[in-house]
């Protein structure tokens, strides 16, 4: 009956018309989920319930971020040993490894080196509270 990618030697059902044996169905529906993993997840939801922004520059402020990112808000210094912070918001990656979601950043704000061993990014003297405030701070950098 032609289920999925079968090869029967005969082509689906022992029809002459698809002589390769592959159901033709089984593949366009391969290729409509390819399409659909690839869509467009720009905006993702990155709200951070109870977090404050601006008590999240200052955190940044004092913890010292600024000495590897430049960072919107921040005018000195402006390290280049990370990359720029600009436009985080629309960033849809963490590290170059991990979706850009907040439970995920407010992880990597407080550790990056448990979740990416090989990160030049230290572990850093946050709390959770003010690694969520980092994190508002950071979805509010949009290009």
């Amino acid at each position: 009956m032609g289920v999925g990618l079968i090869r029967n030697g005969k082509g689906r059902d022992g029809d002459a018309a698809n002589p390769s044996g592959i159901d033709v169905r089984w593949g366009v529906l391969g290729l409509a989920a390819l399409l659909c993993a690839c869509a467009d997840k720009s905006d993702p939801p990155r709200g951070i319930a109870g977090a404050d922004a601006d008590n999240g520059l200052a955190v940044i402020g004092r913890t010292g971020c600024a000495a590897c990112h430049v960072i919107p808000g921040i005018d000195w210094p402006r390290g280049l040993a990370g990359p720029s912070l600009e436009g985080f918001a629309d960033s849809p990656m963490i590290g170059g490894q991990f979706p850009n979601q907040p439970d995920v950043l407010v992880d990597w704000l407080v550790d990056a080196p448990a979740m990416a061993p090989a990160t030049a990014m230290p572990a850093m003297p946050l709390t959770e509270g003010e690694a969520r405030d980092v994190a508002a701070y950071l979805y509010t950098l949009d290009d």
